[in-house]
């Protein structure tokens, strides 16, 4: 299992702040892609990714027991 974690929109979208994703090996651009067809999450391209707590590119893998953040871009005043 792979944990996803995601935060402001994609969790309204969601409609859950926490996924369990029955995958062996991913990387995270097909994450995303496999989100998107699922969940129907919206701008995925726009957000910072991490895996384990550590900040995360399309190309790099995910494994099974991974934690992996979806964070949006945050914009205040």
């Amino acid at each position: 299992m792979i944990t996803v974690l995601l935060f402001a929109h994609l969790q309204e979208e969601a409609g859950q702040d926490r996924l369990e994703m029955d995958l062996d090996e991913i990387t995270i651009g097909d994450l995303k892609k496999e989100l998107q067809q699922k969940f129907r999450l919206s701008q995925l391209d726009h957000v910072m990714v991490a895996i384990n707590e550590e900040y995360a590119l399309n190309d790099d893998k995910v494994k099974q027991g991974d934690v992996v953040a979806f964070i949006p871009p945050v914009s205040g005043g």
